[in-house]
């Protein structure tokens, strides 16, 4: 372990100082990011304000103003995309250096990624966190979020880093057919911003369309740490949605190894 943390650590840490490498673009990420959050908090205001009742999708309005903005600081720690790094090293043909440097290609992939986490959570996800957790207790009058709750939750999101990564990386393996992934990447992301529920809390969806959500990897990216952080998810039922992200995570890992051994048998590099 100590040997691991020693080769690939350096990656996270020259992905952080590449994030802080460009003062406009990093004040003005923070900007865009805070402005986004608020964009769906004033949207779903309006549905709750127009609605009929207090309670939709088994949420009351109270704790859709918890979830945005904690599906919106989830995703910023979650959505961490590598593809387009596969890609990028595959059409300069990079990629064949990877191959014979004393490296796991993919753990140095996942390294940086990690690096790209933590820039996240740190710039801007705590200061919403915090932001949220004062108007919690100040203007809602609830109480702040208990310690465990933030440990499962902070568990989860490690979990849920890992499975989205993962299944990036698999993803990323279309580019040795393709090469260009650009437009697939713009599809996959909006289609996983719905089926995470990023945009849309899955308990908005019906109950069958629930219970096919629940076998696949998608529901485990954001809607789970989420509705951990809630105090959705308790006793037995906390157990199995963890257990569910951990089993996840090692599927992706195997499916991820295979297409890997696959895809590079094939792999010719002119240049490079």
């Amino acid at each position: 372990m100590r040997k691991m943390l020693k080769i690939y650590a350096p990656f996270s840490i020259n992905e952080i100082k590449r994030q802080l490498a460009y003062k406009g673009a990093f004040y003005l990420w923070i900007l865009v990011n805070i402005f986004g959050s608020f964009i769906s908090y004033y949207l779903w205001m309006a549905v709750y304000g127009s609605a009929e009742t207090g309670v939709l999708g088994g949420m009351t309005r109270n704790e859709m103003v918890v979830y945005v903005f904690m599906a919106y600081v989830t995703g910023s720690m979650v959505n961490i995309s590598i593809s387009k790094t596969v890609s990028d090293d595959i059409v300069k043909g990079t990629v064949s250096m990877n191959l014979i440097k004393p490296i796991d290609y993919r753990m140095s992939l996942i390294a940086r990624a990690v690096g790209d986490m933590v820039y996240q959570f740190l710039l801007p996800g705590i200061f919403i966190w915090i932001g949220l957790e004062i108007y919690r207790v100040q203007v809602l009058g609830e109480q702040i979020v208990s310690i465990t709750t933030i440990l499962w939750y902070l568990i989860s999101v490690v979990m849920s880093f890992l499975i989205y990564v993962l299944f990036d990386f698999c993803f990323g393996m279309i580019a040795f057919f393709t090469t260009y992934i650009f437009g697939m990447t713009m599809a996959k992301n909006a289609i996983l911003s719905f089926l995470t529920g990023q945009l849309i809390p899955l308990s908005f969806f019906p109950e069958g369309v629930q219970k096919v959500f629940d076998f696949l990897p998608f529901s485990s990216m954001i809607y789970t740490p989420v509705m951990i952080y809630l105090g959705k998810y308790t006793g037995s039922e906390l157990v199995f949605v963890l257990l569910r992200q951990a089993v996840w995570v090692l599927i992706l890992y195997a499916a991820g190894s295979l297409i890997w051994r696959k895809v590079t048998t094939r792999l010719v590099v002119l240049g490079g």
